[in-house]
């Protein structure tokens, strides 16, 4: 029975993942920074294991704790939503260090271990503002895109030693804790002098023609976890399949 380690379990795509895969048969380890009851199924397949991606001694008790792992799914990441100009450099740096870093130092822990069986699956979740641009989004957008050019390079040197790698993109999903777990984050980040700009686009986003949900993302995971094709990306819910177009 395989195993899979999800980060960012704690609610939205990761905790739907963590569903998914467990539903299905798997060994699911499902990592939050303070994991609680109720969250997920009682199994015996289950396990919930403390992790915060920013703390390298973190990451190591639970990749410890977890055991051999067959699929790394990098689900974990935070949002900063608002001008550019008026997000601090501390906040950006808080963005890139869980969504780029943190993905980057569990993959490079699981690695000796994937490597010295010649098997496993990375993959990574990003997000669409990787396939369209989209305003008051640059910190977060710069921080998906450089884990996309990541993975790309990732899985030409891991895929000598059999190793697949994959991304997944979800859209847009007004469901997750996005906002919420960004709040203190984006407090008075559209100043007065970008009220007018701001006002439509988040107009929009309150009304979207198309939208993902936490189970498009899953299903998409599931897919590429299970994919023996050069297929690299993954673009989860309808409107990040309508962006990513024939691509």
């Amino acid at each position: 029975m395989k195993t899979v380690l999800i980060t960012g379990s704690s609610s939205g795509y990761g905790l739907e993942t963590a569903r998914y895969f467990h539903d299905r048969g798997w060994n699911v380890v499902a990592t939050m920074r303070r994991p609680g009851p109720g969250l997920l199924p009682a199994s015996d397949r289950m396990r919930l294991v403390a992790l915060d991606v920013t703390n390298a001694d973190s990451i190591a008790r639970a990749v410890a704790e977890a055991g051999p792992i067959d699929v790394l799914v990098n689900n974990a990441g935070i949002g900063v939503v608002g001008a550019f100009e008026a997000t601090s450099m501390q906040s950006v740096r808080e963005v890139f260090e869980t969504n780029t870093f943190g993905t980057m130092a569990m993959v490079q822990a699981v690695i000796p271990q994937m490597r010295a069986r010649r098997a496993g699956t990375i993959v990574n979740v990003t997000s669409s503002v990787t396939l369209a641009s989209m305003p008051l989004a640059a910190a977060y957008t710069g921080s998906k895109t450089a884990v996309e050019g990541f993975t790309g390079s990732l899985a030409h040197e891991l895929g000598a030693f059999d190793i697949r790698v994959k991304l997944v993109e979800p859209g847009y999903c007004p469901t997750t804790r996005f906002a919420e777990n960004g709040a203190e984050r984006m407090n008075g980040l559209i100043p007065d002098t970008y009220a007018d700009y701001a006002r439509p686009i988040f107009e929009a986003f309150a009304r979207p023609q198309a939208m993902t949900q936490p189970q498009d993302v899953a299903e998409a995971v599931w897919r590429a976890v299970h994919d023996g094709s050069d297929q690299f990306h993954f673009p989860a819910g309808a409107d990040a399949v309508a962006l990513a177009g024939p691509r």
